[in-house]
């Protein structure tokens, strides 16, 4: 669970929640329960049910609200229910942060296997961001639960009012509610799913936690295993965070070090890290991955934890060959955030800057 959590926050893009939490959560129910079967998305026949399990709304808001652990089953259970169906598998939504380690607490909890894939290949910040969703997947019904023990089902016209519909709900729960949501069978699943994000989100921890005891750099370590590119080195001067309508959203400037000195870095997020300028040139934006990483040890800062005075690596990742289709770009590029940029690829972009 612990390379889990790293290589899931590394992935997140800043986003999808603290994986501190969900990895209590998942350690307690697997000694509890037993341990959780991982299977690739081949090995689900295609007529089994099989339904994401994550966590909703602002990452923030989860470091003072705590679940009490029943909300996840409950969500899940109650997507069962109104299908009169068991399902087969649980499906992380996100391969990041708090999301990628619920999952495993559900499956836990639950007695069943988690699926290595996911609709993200990291993590985006609004429900319909998903690539089974741009596949034609209908979130509805989705089913937020809260820690009082509220229950709302959300059976909406499209994913855009399920988007709508499920943040009032979560911003009345507290700005955080557990869910369950794109439920689909094997079939489904397996032609929209983004295949083995939980194994590279593990790989990604092992070779964290190996370069630190080798005393080699954990930093390189992660740019081999995701081909990723670094992109600042720099101390945190400045972060500006607002929760909006459910989002944390805010921008942080790094002034650099070393090498960078004298060069400073924008950071615009939106729960997930959106576009990153160097010198007010956008060297990369989403939906490629922007990740800050410790400059000693490599852990991944989270939007919620970024503070004054860290020094960090800001690395950027190339995201999913999906996410940079036409289809895909309408619903997660640049311009639906609304700035005033066209996508280009992290490595165009680096190599320009070269």
């Amino acid at each position: 669970m612990e390379f889990l959590a790293i290589g899931a926050a590394v992935l997140g893009a800043g986003g999808g929640g603290d994986p501190y939490l969900g990895k209590l959560m998942a350690k307690k129910a697997i000694l509890e329960k037993g341990p959780v079967r991982l299977l690739e998305a081949e090995d689900i026949p295609d007529q089994e049910l099989v339904i994401p399990s994550a966590m909703m709304g602002a990452p923030a808001a989860m470091l003072e609200k705590l679940p009490n652990g029943s909300e996840p089953e409950a969500a899940f259970r109650a997507v069962e229910s109104f299908f009169s169906r068991k399902a087969y598998a649980v499906l992380p939504i996100e391969a990041g942060g708090l999301n990628s380690t619920i999952p495993v607490y559900t499956a836990a909890r639950l007695g069943l296997p988690l699926i290595d894939a996911d609709g993200m290949g990291r993590a985006f910040p609004e429900i319909p961001m998903t690539s089974f969703g741009i596949g034609g997947v209908s979130a509805s019904p989705m089913v937020c639960c809260d820690e009082k023990g509220n229950k709302v089902v959300i059976d909406a016209v499209s994913n855009a009012w399920v988007e709508t519909l499920s943040r009032m709900v979560t911003v009345a729960m507290g700005l955080a509610s557990m869910i369950g949501l794109y439920v689909m069978d094997g079939k489904k699943m397996k032609e929209f799913a983004i295949r083995g994000t939980i194994s590279l989100a593990i790989e990604i921890g092992k070779r964290i936690i190996q370069g630190r005891q080798r005393k080699s750099s954990p930093v390189d370590s992660v740019l081999e295993v995701t081909h990723g590119l670094r992109l600042f080195e720099g101390k945190l001067t400045d972060v500006r965070r607002d929760l909006t309508t459910g989002f944390v959203r805010g921008r942080a400037v790094f002034e650099g070090i070393d090498s960078d000195k004298g060069s400073s870095f924008e950071l615009d997020f939106q729960n997930e890290n959106l576009v990153g300028r160097r010198d007010g040139r956008p060297v990369a934006v989403v939906p490629d991955l922007i990740t800050v990483l410790d400059r000693e040890t490599a852990a991944p800062i989270t939007t919620e934890h970024l503070k004054y005075g860290q020094r960090g690596v800001i690395i950027g990742i190339p995201c999913d060959p999906f996410w940079r289709t036409e289809k895909a770009l309408r619903q997660v590029g640049p311009r639906y955030f609304k700035y005033d940029l066209d996508y280009q690829p992290i490595e165009q972009l680096a190599a320009r800057r070269a």
